[in-house]
């Protein structure tokens, strides 16, 4: 749904459609073209008459150039130009395509990886939602328990003040997470439907997948990682260039046959017989001999744009290396911090249920509950950013990788 709606995704598939016509192009080039030429001319005669062509006592035209005073074309023209040039025309429309393609599979991975943090991020602030909801439900629980505890005079209306003041800062906060989980909603909305306000479900998320083996990793890494494709291809294009500035100092080989009629009648045969159809064949070899050094300053420039490509290899490859071992380092670490989270939250919602137990006997204070319900909430909070982390940090990999 996203692909649809971003505009940069849609550019990248638009240019990588555009460079394979381009491709097509390229290699048309070295095929023949086929052209129906028809062609009247009419030229002031001159007051003279000569044998013109294959008719006499014509009309000698004015104008030098043109071979009769009425002269009728219509040919079929045939041409092809053999050289070097077309040859740097495949492979730079070869390594465009290549790179633009790889420039479309890098849009998607950036697309999938966006799609892929706002899916978590709104499943999550629904769950925060949850989380805020019950901490607003245990304050308005222990205002309640202060209110008795004072009536029955076992607690000061301090007790009572101070449960208030928690239960203001839990509604407070349940406003604050219903408005992110809003946005959350809404940014979502905006990849996939023409109104955002559209209202719809995620299913949910589920257990995410144990983290694969590093050498997995980098073996699926190596093979499909669409930043080194374009810089590779991007190479490519710098060596095709300098292919075709090297070209345009080799001779060009251009052919041409026509068949047709180019005579004084639009007709088969003219005056007596005479034949108009026919055919001519011609063969033009260039040799480049001088052009002011331009062609030596393009191979130059070719080769500097050459080595910055090169460069731009090398630097790729080492952002690789590093990328990966960044992004499986803190999927590693989030994994193994999934348990501890879990343990912390079934700890910290003990602690508040023996703290309530303690307060309502008389042996603990007003603070401690309100620190423990403040603890309760910090623990399924950072449970749950734990849980997006390994999410997020596991789509990175199998973004990078190629298998999300």
């Amino acid at each position: 749904m996203a692909e649809a709606n971003e505009p940069v995704f849609a550019a990248a598939a638009a240019d990588a459609r555009v460079s394979a016509l381009g491709k097509r192009d390229a290699r048309a080039a070295m095929l023949p073209t086929a052209t129906y030429h028809n062609q009247v001319i009419y030229t002031q005669p001159n007051g003279q008459s000569n044998r013109i062509g294959q008719t006499s006592n014509e009309p000698s035209p004015v104008f030098i150039a043109n071979n009769a005073v009425r002269e009728y074309a219509s040919q079929g023209v045939f041409t092809e130009t053999l050289g070097l040039g077309q040859v740097g025309a495949i492979r730079l429309a070869d390594a465009r395509a290549a790179r633009a393609g790889a420039e479309l599979e890098i849009a998607r991975r950036g697309l999938v990886a966006t799609v892929v943090e706002l899916f978590y991020s709104v499943g999550a602030q629904a769950d925060r939602l949850a989380v805020a909801q019950r901490a607003l439900d245990e304050a308005d629980r222990f205002v309640q328990i202060t209110g008795q505890r004072e009536a029955a005079r076992d607690a000061a209306h301090a007790d009572v003040i101070k449960a208030q003041i928690a239960e203001q800062q839990r509604t407070r906060e349940l406003s604050e997470v219903k408005l992110a989980a809003e946005k959350a909603r809404l940014e979502l909305g905006v990849l996939l439907f023409a109104n955002p306000g559209t209202v719809y479900e995620l299913a949910a998320a589920g257990s995410p997948p144990m983290l694969p083996e590093r050498a997995a990793v980098e073996d699926a890494a190596g093979k499909n990682n669409a930043e080194m494709k374009s810089a590779l291809a991007s190479l490519q294009m710098a060596k095709a260039n300098s292919y075709s500035a090297k070209a345009a100092l080799m001779p060009e080989l251009s052919m041409n046959v026509t068949y047709g009629v180019d005579a004084p009648q639009l007709a088969k045969n003219g005056p007596d017989g005479v034949k108009n159809l026919g055919y001519a064949g011609s063969a033009t070899l260039d040799i480049p001999v001088w052009d002011w050094l331009t062609s030596e300053r393009k191979i130059k420039a070719s080769k500097i744009l050459e080595g910055a490509a090169q460069t731009q290899v090398s630097a790729t490859q080492r952002r690789m290396i590093a990328n990966l071992q960044e992004f499986y380092a803190e999927a590693a670490t989030a994994q193994a911090e999934l348990g501890s989270l879990d343990r912390t939250v079934m700890d910290a919602r003990e602690s508040l249920r023996l703290t309530n137990l303690r307060y309502a006997s008389g042996d603990g204070t007003v603070f401690e509950v309100v620190d423990a319900q403040s603890t309760v909430i910090t623990a399924e909070t950072a449970q749950l950013d734990g849980r997006v982390r390994y999410q997020l940090a596991l789509a990175q990999l199998q973004t990078l990788t190629g298998s999300l």
